[in-house]
């Protein structure tokens, strides 16, 4: 098995691609936090850490449902995006840390959740981390948008994904997502897995911002570019219905509780 992805390592890679994610990349439905919610439970006093928060997709969904969230990235063009994309919420705060170096208080934390990111953590650091600054019985969320591949549009572009990840993640390491390790993540407690419908909707632009937006695959300047990028006009003409295609997404919310022991 290739070895994993560390947090680090994703520092430069997402740099040249902030525009493109902050413009691209789907949110997470509300049922997300009202799920975490229930199950931690939440309180309007409750406090989260989203590791890895970017330009600030997830942490705008606990916002949005009135949670307090501290954003956790060690990228520096990202976490200011995500700094000026959140300014409207007074409850957020940003600072730079990684997974398993957080910079966070001891047992300050009711949530701690990543979103399309534990794939980049070293597990077992980064478990006892989270350990260290969740509160006693506090609960940890892996969470992602993973695109669904029901349609036949999807499918064609999940086909253009493989085609074009090849040369950026030749084993699928950033593909996988860390999913084969999120069970020894939890353990000896189990997680739980809830799933959500999310949707984007595209024009033809959108649709290949979406994909260059991707740590995997090239952007402008790379040779494959414009090859993918015409591979992406034909889908669209074939797929599209009055100038827009649905992408479609399943997401996956794997939660549970740490344990030290």
């Amino acid at each position: 098995m290739p070895e994993p992805f560390l947090f680090e390592d994703s520092a430069a890679r997402f740099s040249r691609r902030v525009a493109n994610y902050v413009r691209y990349r789907p949110g997470y439905p509300a049922a997300v936090a009202q799920l975490l919610a229930r199950e931690a439970p939440l309180t309007e006093d409750s406090h989260v850490a989203d590791i890895g928060s970017g330009t600030g997709l997830l942490s705008r969904t606990f916002l949005d449902a009135s949670f307090a969230v501290t954003g956790v990235e060690p990228n520096q063009d990202m976490r200011e995006a995500g700094d000026r994309e959140l300014a409207i919420y007074p409850r957020f705060r940003s600072v730079e840390g990684t997974a398993d170096s957080t910079t966070l208080p001891s047992h300050s934390f009711d949530l701690i959740t990543a979103g399309q990111a534990f794939h980049w953590f070293d597990p077992q650091p980064t478990r006892a981390e989270w350990i260290r600054i969740l509160k006693p019985g506090g609960v940890a969320a892996l969470i992602w948008n993973e695109r669904c591949t029901d349609s036949p549009f999807m499918r064609a572009a999940e086909d253009i994904v493989d085609k074009y990840a090849t040369a950026l993640d030749a084993e699928g390491t950033i593909r996988e997502s860390g999913r084969s390790r999120i069970a020894s993540f939890f353990a000896p407690a189990r997680c739980t897995l809830d799933e959500f419908p999310n949707c984007q909707t595209f024009g033809r632009d959108g649709l290949t911002g979406r994909l260059a937006s991707c740590s995997f695959l090239p952007q402008e300047g790379d040779p494959a570019y414009h090859h993918m990028v015409a591979d992406l006009e034909a889908l669209f003409q074939r797929h599209q219905r009055d100038g827009f295609v649905n992408f479609e997404y399943r997401t996956k919310v794997y939660w549970g509780r740490l344990s030290s022991s």
